[in-house]
C-alpha cells in the first residue's frame, strides 16, 4: 500500500498511532509502547525528541489535527488511537479560549471521525477530571456531575460528547480516560502546572515553595506518568467501548503531606510559602479508581517512589517553573 492511500481495514502489520506523542504523557507512551514490541506512529506538530525518534519501530508524522485532511492521513494503516494531543493548560485556556477549543474539540472531532473512516479497532481519548469543576463528592466516580469551570474543562468534555455520540450513531470503538494530577519525567517547566513537579523544582533550587490556597484542605490525587501509561494501555485492551474511566493513583495528599514528601526525597525539609488570600482550588480532588481497577489496572508507582526518581533525574538547581494558574482572566488584560 502506498504512503498516501488511505485504508478502511487496519493490516496485520498495522501501526499503533498516538496523537501528541513529541510531549508529556504522549512521549512516555510512546516509550511503554515500544517495549511492548508495537510499531509507533507519532502524530505531532512538533518533532519528537531524539531519544523517541530513534526507538526501534517509531516513525513520524507531522500533523495539524486541525486539519481533516491531514487527520486521513496520519492515521492511514493505524489499528489502535491513543488521542493525547491538545492544549494541556487551563492557564492557556483561560487566556486564549478559541485556541483551546481548537485544539481540544475540533481536533478531536476530526480524529474520531477519522478513526471511523479508517475502521480502526480501537480509540483511546485522554480527557481529563476537571471536566467535572468542582468536586461535590469525595472520592470523585465517574458518576459525578459534569460542570467544567475552565474553558479547558469545557473543551475535554465537548471531545468527549462527540466521540460518545459517534459511538452511539457509528460504532466507533472509543474508550475515555480522565485523568488527575499527573507527574513524572519529561515535563516542560514553563507549562506544566501540577504540584509535584513545581514543588520538587523549587526545592532542588534551595529555595522556599509557594503554594496558593489552604495546604490542608488543598488536596490531589497524584498519579505518576507510567501508571497514567498502563492505565491507557489498559484501556485499549480491556476497556468498555462508549465507557469513561478515572486514571489516578486514588489515593488522598494535602499540599502539606506533598511538601514533607518532597523534603523526604530530596533529603532536606521542604519550607512552604503559603498564600491563603486565594481560595478558589482548596478543594478535595481525588479520584475513585474502582472501575478501571476491575479491568485489571493497578498504580505501581508510589508518590515516595516517584519523587526520589524524579529528583534524582532533575538534578541540583533544574530550571524552575514559569507556569502561572490562572482560573480568571485578569479584567485589565
Amino acid at each position: 500500500m502506498g504512503n498516501n492511500t488511505l485504508s478502511s481495514t487496519p493490516s496485520d502489520a498495522a501501526y499503533v498511532a498516538v496523537t501528541g506523542g513529541s510531549g508529556f504523557v504522549g512521549g512516555n507512551l510512546v516509550s511503554a509502547l515500544t517495549d511492548l514490541g508495537k510499531q509507533v506512529v507519532i502524530v505531532d506538530l512538533a518533532e519528537p525528541p531524539a531519544a523517541l525518534s530513534g526507538l526501534p519501530g517509531v516513525q513520524f508524522r507531522r500533523t495539524d489535527l486541525r486539519d481533516y485532511g491531514e487527520t486521513l492521513l496520519a492515521l492511514r494503516d493505524v489499528d489502535t488511537v491513543y488521542h493525547l494531543a491538545g492544549n494541556a493548560s487551563g492557564t492557556r485556556s483561560v487566556e486564549n479560549p478559541r485556541f483551546d477549543f481548537q485544539m481540544n474539540g475540533l481536533a478531536t472531532c476530526n480524529v474520531g471521525n477519522a478513526c471511523v473512516e479508517l475502521g480502526v479497532r480501537r480509540m483511546v481519548f485522554m480527557s481529563s477530571a476537571i471536566v467535572y469543576g468542582t468536586p461535590q463528592a469525595f472520592p470523585m466516580t465517574e458518576e459525578h456531575p459534569i460542570c467544567p469551570f475552565l474553558p479547558y474543562g469545557a473543551s475535554k468534555y465537548a471531545g468527549e460528547l462527540h466521540l460518545r455520540s459517534l459511538y452511539d450513531a457509528m460504532g466507533l470503538p472509543v474508550v475515555i480516560g480522565r485523568s488527575f494530577v499527573v507527574y513524572g519525567p519529561g515535563e516542560d517547566p514553563r507549562t506544566a502546572g501540577g504540584e509535584v513537579s513545581q514543588f520538587l523544582r523549587w526545592q532542588l533550587n534551595e529555595l522556599p515553595i509557594p503554594v496558593v490556597g489552604d495546604i490542608d484542605h488543598k488536596t490531589r490525587d497524584f498519579v505518576h506518568v507510567a501508571d497514567v501509561c498502563a492505565a491507557l494501555i489498559t484501556l485499549a485492551e480491556s476497556g468498555k467501548p462508549g465507557e469513561a474511566y478515572n486514571i489516578g493513583g486514588g489515593e488522598e495528599v494535602s499540599m502539606r503531606e506533598l511538601a514533607a514528601a518532597v523534603g523526604e526525597a530530596t533529603g532536606r525539609p521542604a519550607r512552604l510559602q503559603a498564600d491563603a488570600s486565594q481560595l478558589e482550588d482548596s478543594f478535595r480532588l481525588v479520584a475513585d479508581i474502582s472501575k478501571l481497577r476491575d479491568i485489571g489496572y493497578r498504580p505501581r508507582v508510589p508518590l515516595d517512589q516517584g519523587l526520589k526518581s524524579l529528583a534524582e533525574e532533575l538534578g541540583t538547581f533544574p530550571e524552575l517553573p514559569s507556569v502561572t494558574v490562572a482560573f480568571k482572566r485578569d479584567p485589565g488584560t
